[in-house]
């Protein structure tokens, strides 16, 4: 018998197979599954919409890979979390705002753009939002300088 996670891997697979670079199932409850960058917003559309996920929150870090960012969602009714995975470039870090999709992603998405440089196209605001006055302009504190 197929598990819900299972379900849900092989539906995006189905869907998503060449914008799919990874998939890690972390438990039967648990999974990430790394994407390109350009299929982002398709990708938590269907999420959202044909899958019922909700969005929880996103979460970023610099690596020697690039600029990584976890986008968490989950599926409420199985207990299933479903964690999507994009690694941008250091030089250009930019992807597409999900603000279009979630209002809750408006804020998480300020801050990372403040402290690690992340452009969010068509993001309605990216003002700062924690560091007025705290650093210089294209100063990002989380940043690192060599890997």
């Amino acid at each position: 018998m197929e598990t819900s996670t299972q379900y849900i891997i092989k539906d995006l697979h189905e869907k998503f197979g060449p914008d799919i670079d990874d998939v890690k199932v972390n438990s039967e409850r648990r999974a990430t599954v790394t994407i390109t960058g350009k299929s982002l917003v398709k990708f938590c559309e269907h999420l959202f919409n044909d899958l019922h996920f909700r969005f929880i929150i996103a979460s970023a870090l610099e690596s020697r890979r690039g600029i990584e960012i976890y986008y968490h969602f989950s599926n409420d009714p199985t207990g299933l979390v479903l964690n999507i995975h994009v690694i941008l470039s250091r030089e250009k870090p930019e992807i597409e705002s999900l603000t279009g999709l979630f209002e809750a992603s408006n804020w998480i998405e300020r801050e990372m753009h403040e402290i690690l440089g992340i452009n969010f196209l068509n993001h309605p605001n990216l003002e700062k939002l924690i560091s007025e006055g705290n650093w210089a302009e294209g100063v990002y504190p989380y940043r690192k300088e060599e890997l």
